[in-house]
């Protein structure tokens, strides 16, 4: 947690100082934004040792208007690495039912370039993914049903658990997923390693459905 002093005041959103610490990432205050300011100090010095590989960064949010959890992940110039980006959430949608594909948004957005998603995205290298996973404060819809589904502390841990599920499925280690192989082009770009691998075994798609705003 980034912002435990305003969390226990209460606040979703400021801290005790009255910042929203997820717009200041590109040059936090060690002073006035302290977690912020000692975790991407932490983030840049993983990302420099050569021995650690630093592949996901995911920022969590409740969300105060929109329903069900989703992401906000970035956009590239690089086609395929923006197709390899939508694999995750795309699995996610797989295992949480609570979970919504359609409201997943890539975007660049300017007033979002000070948060960590946008800031880390552009500085970690085309092998790192950068999200936000968004959850809203109210309730959710299952797909095919209309009726709003009330969050509990429940929900939320259960989501929590489908994340990391995701994660194995991800990783290809969970035994209770038969792996389908799908037929797909040969990637233009060579030197993925296991990513290539893994997006010739799982080619999910185009990212249709999920929302592309390249402001």
């Amino acid at each position: 947690m980034l912002n435990p002093d305003g969390v226990y005041l209460g606040n979703y959103r400021c801290s005790l100082m009255g910042f929203d610490l997820n717009r200041h990432w590109l040059d936090p205050s060690p002073w006035v934004h302290p977690t912020l300011h000692g975790v991407k100090q932490l983030i840049v010095q993983m990302y420099n040792d050569p021995k650690t590989s630093l592949e996901f960064y995911i920022d969590i949010h409740a969300h105060s208007t929109m329903m069900n959890g989703f992401m906000y992940g970035n956009i590239f110039e690089d086609e395929e690495r923006f197709q390899r980006q939508a694999i995750f959430p795309k699995l996610l949608c797989q295992n949480a039912e609570d979970f919504s594909y359609s409201s997943t948004s890539f975007n660049r957005d300017a007033v979002k370039a000070g948060t960590g998603r946008r800031f880390l995205g552009g500085l970690l290298d085309h092998t790192s993914y950068c999200y936000t996973l968004e959850v809203s404060f109210y309730s959710y819809i299952i797909s095919g049903t209309t009726a709003a589904v009330p969050y509990t502390e429940e929900a939320y841990m259960k989501l929590g658990r489908n994340v990391a599920r995701t994660f194995l499925d991800y990783y290809r280690l969970n035994p209770m997923v038969e792996k389908v192989a799908i037929p797909m082009p040969r990637l233009r770009c060579k030197g993925l390693g296991w990513r290539a691998h893994t997006l010739e075994k799982f080619y999910l798609g185009s990212s249709s459905g999920a929302n592309l705003q390249g402001h």
